[in-house]
């Protein structure tokens, strides 16, 4: 049985790194989705596409994935430059501002 570990990226409509710090083992898939014919649905035999089981750390995952015999693939996540600037949110409606306000 193969699976990936992997971090889940943010969500793209939110700036906030919420529901990032945990990792994810999931499943891949054993056999192709069916289309059908009469619905026009998609669906599949396998179970196991549907499972995605969650861990704190990398290193929990891989524990996990070696006791139960699961050949796993390890995705690094990629990083992003922290944007923190030193007023924070509230710097973009300070008083004190010495240049003009442009968008």
């Amino acid at each position: 049985m193969r699976a990936r570990i992997y971090q889940p990226a943010r969500n793209a409509m939110s700036s906030g790194l919420g529901k990032t710090k945990t990792w994810v083992l999931e499943y891949a898939p054993d056999a192709p989705r069916e289309l059908d014919p009469l619905m026009g649905w998609t669906g599949s035999d396998d179970t196991q596409s549907q499972v995605r089981l969650r861990f704190d750390s990398k290193d929990a995952a891989l524990v996990f994935a070696k006791a139960k015999g699961i050949e796993a693939v390890v995705h690094e996540p990629h990083t992003r430059k922290q944007n923190i600037r030193a007023g924070g949110y509230g710097e973009n409606f300070a008083t004190n501002r010495r240049g003009v306000w442009t968008h």
